[in-house]
């Protein structure tokens, strides 16, 4: 299956023209088929000011996405903010062709950044299956946690949907290979470039990792751009075949 990678600058707050810039890149690369991932609040940046650009599922962009998808033949995956009954959420949203919505809430909020203030955490772990691959959908500071992460052997591909700063880059880059080598996965982390208001820097860095460590797909830092990579059933079974690490694995139960 292909999988493609949408690495953007993100104007502050300004979800039309973000929609519509993004609707720009994927006109340009036409990907086609497989899945589509786009990086964290790619409708707004990574702010701390939910209450103006809080939807609904019903909202612009969770019909943004289901018109993408189904015109695209592809499956479409980003985080925005979302609001229910008074409280936000950093809420990753899977779309497939078929107009079918899942979605994960952020469970790890970056207290660094006061996100725990603003934003509610989520608390259930989501894996969708589309396709011939089972996808555990996971938002940008939950990189940092690998029993969260943890294959439980359901998950074939593990997806980061981020705004990870520059200034960690070395850690993002090091973390999606760690993740990819410990669960036997593909792992998928899409970043953003550009800068907030305040200065926050990012450089990108996205990329496809195969489950052996092995680097399938990137992007330069510090420019925008699309690329895809094929995952292969076949590969993933036969490696998880010949090392069956997880035989030998410790059990972790969350509390």
């Amino acid at each position: 299956m292909k999988a493609t990678i949408v690495q953007c600058n993100l104007k502050w707050e300004e979800r039309d023209a973000n929609l519509a810039h993004i609707s720009s890149l994927l006109d340009a690369a036409s990907p086609g088929g497989g899945l589509v991932v786009l990086p964290e609040m790619f409708t707004s940046g990574f702010t701390m000011n939910p209450e103006p650009l809080a939807e609904g599922m019903d909202g612009q962009t969770v019909m943004w996405m289901k018109e993408r998808a189904a015109t695209g033949g592809f499956a479409l995956c980003g985080s925005v903010i979302t609001g229910e009954e008074g409280r936000y959420f950093n809420r990753l949203i899977f779309v497939t062709p078929d107009g079918e919505v899942t979605y994960y809430d952020k469970r790890h909020l970056h207290t660094m950044s006061g996100e725990h203030t603003v934003y509610s955490r989520g608390n259930k772990r989501v894996v969708v299956p589309y396709r011939e691959f089972s996808f555990n959908l996971q938002v940008c500071y939950d990189l940092r946690f690998p029993v969260w992460s943890r294959n439980r052997g359901d998950t074939d591909v593990i997806i980061y949907s981020a705004n990870w700063p520059s200034v960690r880059s070395s850690v993002w880059k090091a973390l999606l290979v760690a993740r990819a080598i410990e669960n036997q996965c593909y792992v998928i982390g899409v970043n953003r470039v550009g800068a907030n208001p305040d200065g926050t820097d990012y450089t990108g860095d996205s990329a496809i990792i195969g489950p052996k460590g092995e680097l399938l797909a990137s992007l330069e830092p510090d420019v925008e751009g699309v690329v895809s990579a094929v995952l292969s059933r076949e590969a993933l079974d036969k490696y998880r075949e010949d090392m069956p690490i997880w035989r030998d694995a410790d059990p972790f139960e969350l509390l």
